[in-house]
């Protein structure tokens, strides 16, 4: 099993004005000081503003590798917002554990909660505009392969900063979150139908994925 890793901040966010009239979002996570609890849609005190698409028991908490931070700044300069966590609406921040390392289905033992990887993040436009809109965070999200990964709850807890983050069991060791990314985002299917195919036996996949992986299917 993976050696512990140290949650270096967890992080909630409020709905508030992004971009145009009316429009919202709760990307903008910060830091929580402190035990927060862990339920079954996510973290205490955290929000979302579109649930058609964010949020929901297989989004319940967002994780983005700090280790990522570097590979940013290189990509497209200093920006204020890679100064501290929560650059990318991330509720879980850790070094050391990355998208090659995290398998679909994993449980995760966080803080007393635990959690199980189900899928990927698909990166979308808000991440261009939190960004300030003169760089393609979006798309370099996708062609870079660092967009982070969500987790469900499957036993409720509380978690602080400082805790650990440890693996507990590992179902599906050949699916990590990068190899299904690819496949299901990232064009990887049009070359390795055998591989989309295949991943119909990862049972823990989530739903809006599962349906994804059957349209690439059936096109």
């Amino acid at each position: 099993m993976t050696s512990p890793f140290p949650v270096l901040s967890v992080l909630r966010g409020t709905v508030t004005p992004f971009r145009g009239p009316g429009e919202k979002s709760a990307i903008a996570k910060r830091p929580i000081d402190g035990l927060v609890r862990v339920h079954r849609l996510g973290l205490d005190g955290d929000a979302q503003a579109d649930l058609t698409v964010h949020g929901g028991p297989d989004k319940a908490i967002h994780h983005y590798p700090h280790d990522h931070y570097a590979w940013w700044c290189t990509a497209i300069g200093d920006h204020p917002l890679l100064d501290d966590y929560g650059a990318f609406g991330e509720n879980i921040s850790t070094r050391g554990l990355a998208e090659d390392m995290v398998c679909i289905g994993d449980r995760w033992r966080l803080g007393s909660a635990l959690l199980e990887v189900s899928q990927g993040r698909q990166p979308c436009w808000k991440l261009d505009h939190r960004f300030g809109g003169e760089h393609r965070v979006n798309a370099l999200c996708v062609r870079s392969r660092r967009a982070g990964w969500y987790y469900r709850v499957l036993e409720e807890g509380a978690v602080q900063a400082g805790d650990v983050l440890e693996l507990v069991d590992r179902p599906f060791p050949s699916w990590t979150v990068l190899r299904v990314f690819g496949l299901l985002i990232g064009g990887d299917h049009a070359a390795h139908r055998g591989s989309l195919e295949a991943l119909g036996e990862v049972t823990a996949l989530a739903e809006a994925w599962t349906r994804r992986r059957a349209r690439l299917l059936a096109g």
